[in-house]
């Protein structure tokens, strides 16, 4: 690798952050090919510019719990690379967020905001504040905190935040809501994932487990299959894992399991989807609820991996690095042909190697999950038309996205000498597209 040189010197002044090191190699390893054929690139040292962030910003967040307790937690927001347009990147609410898990998704987000083609810059944010078990009252306290700090660094032309992790429609409402009272005014587009009432996007819930499971049959298509009759195993049962079932399911496939923290379901008859959200989003149950619930199609096991189901297509939907050597080799052993990532870096830098090297077709998440960005600045275009698409019409255009993701991915990859590699692809891709952009604005 010929950028070893910078990776060792990001190693040295980004110490004890894992996560970034694994998302800055996996480009690093890749982009080769286009700094040999693109000697001006290296001469203006744009590898190294895109790899620091412009900002990173680390502020306290003080909140009264119900027992009138006074707890305090860290928030974060890394706006990366503003090249391409504002920042634009969730936020994540789970007590694993650090410096290291922000600055490798906001690194990851650059080149997925730029594959999507829209216009938007890559960041991201969070807290270690875990919204499980809290009350509505005490999600509201910490968000309407989080926001005070926040909201002087957010724009709907700097900086416009979504959701992620621990982040759905109703912390995404109460941050809203602490935004507009601060600032006076009624900006919709600083903020992404808002309920279709108030300025949010029609199947804007759907687009990340949407957009993983049509770049999967965009895989499948080019290798002459669809998704029709396939099995499917999806890991995890949030917002991207339950709406990858659901696509799944509608174009055909028969979807297994889904899973928790707790440990996984398979259904043998599909996973009923309707049940699945009753369980998880209304009641904020677990999946053994639903397996208790479903009757004798469907089992609890608490042990092992959901890996360990044999299928055609893998969707992993939970978190990073979830899927590492051992598991992608029990897929590969189990016959499965395609893997799309619905999450952020969820298969293990081995675990790609056994996939790729058994000649499946692996999506990484930063075109695969694109789905959910790409409809959030859906969603930014909507705000700023004052205007309200309909489902069918949101929909059709992230049909298009994601068909346009793949195509960008698949031709790269075979312009640069390596087809089918859809990592490759991806990388070479987004970075271009930023790279040039760095280029024309100068010395930035």
């Amino acid at each position: 690798m010929r950028n070893e040189p910078l990776y060792d010197e990001i190693l040295r002044r980004n110490p004890g952050e894992p996560e970034f090191h694994q998302a800055v190699r996996e480009v690093l390893e890749t982009l080769d090919p286009i700094l040999q054929a693109r000697p001006e690139l290296a001469e203006a040292r744009v590898v190294e510019r895109i790899c620091e962030p412009e900002r990173q910003i680390i502020f306290r967040v003080p909140w009264v719990d119900d027992a009138g307790r006074v707890q305090v937690n860290r928030g974060f927001r890394v706006e990366y690379n503003s090249a391409l347009g504002p920042y634009k990147g969730g936020l994540r609410f789970h007590p694993s967020v650090n410096l290291g898990i922000v600055k490798f998704l906001g690194f990851e987000q650059i080149f997925k905001n730029a594959l999507t083609g829209l216009g938007i810059g890559g960041g991201k944010g969070g807290s270690d504040f875990d919204p499980h078990g809290r009350s509505d009252a005490e999600v509201m306290r910490f968000c309407q905190s989080f926001m005070t700090e926040l909201h002087r660094h957010l724009g709907e032309h700097t900086d416009v935040p979504a959701g992620d992790i621990g982040v759905g429609g109703r912390e995404i409402g109460y941050l809203f809501g602490q935004y507009r009272r601060i600032t006076n005014r009624w900006e919709a587009g600083v903020l992404t994932g808002k309920a279709p009432g108030w300025g949010g996007s029609l199947a804007r819930p759907e687009a990340t487990g949407y957009g993983a499971v049509l770049f999967a049959a965009e895989m499948l298509r080019v290798r002459g299959e669809d998704l029709d009759g396939q099995q499917v195993v999806v890991s995890g049962s949030g917002n991207v894992a339950i709406y990858a079932a659901e696509k799944a399911l509608a174009l055909g496939a028969n979807v297994l399991t889904c899973s928790d923290s707790s440990g996984y379901v398979v259904d043998d008859k599909g996973i009923d989807v309707a049940l699945l959200k009753q369980v998880k989003e209304v009641e904020r149950g677990r999946v053994a609820d639903y397996a208790e619930r479903r009757g004798s199609s469907a089992r609890f096991v608490a042990d092992g991996s959901v890996w360990d189901v044999p299928a055609d297509v893998a969707l992993p939907c939970a978190t990073q690095n979830e899927l590492d050597e051992a598991a992608a080799a029990v897929l590969v052993r189990g016959g499965v042909k395609a893997v799309s990532e619905g999450a952020n870096m969820p298969t293990t830098p081995e675990g790609v190697r056994v996939l790729t090297e058994a000649g499946v077709a692996f999506g990484p998440g930063k075109a695969a999950n694109a789905g959910g960005v790409a409809t959030s600045a859906l969603e930014m275009r909507q705000n700023a038309a004052r205007t309200v698409w309909t489902f069918a019409e949101v929909e059709e255009a992230l049909t298009d996205i994601m068909r346009d993701i793949h195509t960008t991915c698949h031709e790269t990859a075979e312009r640069y000498g390596a087809p089918g590699d859809y990592v490759r692809g991806a990388n070479i891709a987004g970075f271009e597209r930023v790279a040039d952009a760095m280029l024309a604005q100068g010395l930035i």
